[in-house]
């Protein structure tokens, strides 16, 4: 599978490199190392190179002979950095995608979103107060937020976030995902930097970039999903709405209509919710998602395509295994 992806791919490695200079990492070998540091959980980029010096396996999979020198890490990040201006870990996942759909295992109507707090790396105490902060704030009518006022000196695009109120407030971003209902696969991922809305504008988004071939029908989501304006996007975009609801009361009204809740989909939508947790937590399990070790939402919004590459690779080598 990873083969033919890179295949795909292999015009558009041509674009990023240049013919002339000196020779590079190649961005397939490159690309297969990023991979191994996923799914096997290695912490840095230096334990990574250490575990391809000695283990013949990881040489194979990434294409060295067993005599050759493996990359310095400085090389490595640096290579790295080309791959992340190029989008390779979007194109990656859109040519897994491609072969899933090939062996007919996705859903082309039915999907759900979700997201999840991701820990950057940054310190609650990094954060001092900016030295030029806005007249007018991000907040309702202008009132200034702590985002406005105050910023990392680590990470100066992660933003204090407290996504339930048993946990206290981190430095963080927020990964969202767009699973199909049939086997959990992700058909859309996005980081975004926190904030109490970022969840259903990265819904939005995601089911814009969606393709011609992919037509939802129905969206399943949690409760923290239940906004008037999203679900009237939703009806926009003639997707039928299935986002879990509070209990009615005068504070917090009801949005869906009686034919949307009485949809005999709405309660497999709900069922069938758990297929994006369990992204989530395979993603957080030991892995760079947890806390990510890159600083900048454009590099974390990367790490984070990859890893939903990583796990539709894993996933579909479970459902095309012969019975």
């Amino acid at each position: 599978m990873v083969d033919e992806a890179l295949k795909a791919m292999s015009s558009h490695f041509d674009a990023l490199y240049a013919r002339g200079g000196r020779p590079s990492i190649a961005p397939e070998k490159l690309v297969r190392a990023l991979l191994l540091q996923v799914l096997y959980s290695v912490k840095s980029e230096r334990q990574l190179m250490e575990q391809i010096d000695y283990n013949l396996l990881f040489r194979w999979f990434v294409g060295l002979n067993m005599d050759d020198a493996i990359w310095d890490v400085t090389v490595f990040t640096k290579n790295r950095e080309r791959l992340m201006r190029g989008e390779v870990s979007e194109r990656l996942l859109m040519a897994v995608l491609e072969q899933a759909r090939a062996a007919q295992l996705l859903s082309e109507e039915h999907f759900t979103v979700d997201g999840t707090l991701i820990q950057a790396w940054a310190n609650r105490r990094s954060f001092k107060e900016k030295p030029d902060p806005p007249s007018r704030g991000t907040g309702a009518r202008g009132r200034k937020l702590l985002r406005d006022t105050h910023e990392s000196s680590t990470d100066a695009q992660a933003r204090l976030y407290q996504k339930s109120r048993s946990s206290p407030p981190l430095p963080s971003y927020i990964g969202h995902i767009l699973t199909e209902n049939r086997n959990g696969l992700v058909v859309a991922a996005l980081a975004t930097q926190s904030s109490s809305t970022a969840e259903r504008e990265a819904a939005v988004a995601m089911l814009d970039r969606l393709g011609v071939q992919t037509r939802p029908r129905t969206l399943g989501a949690d409760k923290g999903y239940q906004n008037q304006q999203f679900v009237e996007q939703l009806r926009a975009r003639q997707v039928v709405p299935h986002v879990a609801e509070y209990t009615p009361n005068p504070k917090w009204p009801s949005f869906l209509t009686q034919a949307e809740r009485n949809d005999p989909g709405f309660a497999v939508s709900q069922r069938k919710r758990k297929l994006v947790e369990k992204v989530f937590g395979w993603a957080k399990l030991d892995r760079a998602v947890r806390q990510v070790k890159l600083r900048g939402l454009n590099k974390v919004d990367w790490l984070f395509r990859l890893v939903a590459a990583a796990h539709n690779l894993r996933r579909m080598q479970t459902l095309l295994q012969p019975a």
